[in-house]
């Protein structure tokens, strides 16, 4: 049990799926899992332990951000013990190559946040995935027919549908990286799982695009997500 985490360690599975909102990890377990019990709620971050074709899962929202991200991310890892988790999130694209629906399987991330300095007193700004998580992904993803696009991020500390000028924000980040998409979360993530030696990854389905001044719905944000958590769960088989 932690200050935001109400759960005894046994209720939670080594592998975690992670999405932003509490709902989405309820619909998640309404509609994939079976044996649910709720595992959390405080601060209605609602979190549930259930299986997937015998395999332990536990869905818990990491809310919005990189400090939301960061709190329940590093309890999960370090009080709980979790081995792995994979962020199953939602992002922008920053490229017309992305497509509304189209899942980003992220492969590192940069930020601008001072995350790094302010935890570990290090100036760290690009974070990757796990390698070995990412190999499972893109494998599992070919088995069952379900595309992904291997590409890099942003990760952002606001909504870049906000931005005065994302292209100005874009022109900050390496060059080298070719940055296709931004989200608020991972570099967090990814960081806390490299301080802890686990694995985590971040899989997203693109919902706006400052590119083309497309978005979807908040509803269809949640519902429309299914091939990246089928994916995500039949990859969870590997482990």
């Amino acid at each position: 049990m932690t200050p935001h985490i109400e759960a005894k360690k046994e209720e939670i599975a080594d592998f975690v799926l992670m999405p932003g909102d509490p709902l989405r990890a309820k619909y998640i377990a309404d509609n994939f899992l079976e044996d649910v019990i709720q595992v959390n709620s405080i601060r209605n971050m609602i979190a549930f332990t259930g299986s997937y074709k015998g395999k332990r899962i536990t869905v818990f929202p990491s809310g919005m951000g990189i400090p939301s991200m960061g709190i329940y991310s590093y309890e999960l890892f370090k009080f709980y013990d979790v081995q792995t988790i994979l962020r199953l999130g939602s992002c922008g694209a920053l490229t017309t190559d992305l497509d509304l629906l189209d899942t980003v399987l992220v492969e590192s991330t940069f930020s601008e946040s001072n995350y790094a300095l302010s935890m570990c007193n290090v100036q760290e700004h690009v974070a990757q995935a796990s390698v070995e998580l990412n190999k499972k992904i893109l494998e599992t993803s070919n088995k069952i027919d379900i595309p992904v696009v291997l590409g890099n991020i942003l990760t952002n500390e606001f909504f870049d549908l906000y931005a005065e000028d994302i292209e100005e924000v874009k022109a900050r980040c390496p060059q080298e990286m070719h940055i296709i998409a931004s989200e608020m979360e991972a570099f967090a993530l990814f960081y806390n799982a490299k301080y802890f030696n686990r694995n985590a990854g971040c899989m997203l389905t693109v919902v706006d695009s400052k590119k083309t001044s497309q978005s979807l719905s908040p509803d269809a944000r949640q519902t429309s997500l299914n091939d990246m958590i089928r994916l995500a769960l039949e990859t969870s088989l590997k482990y």
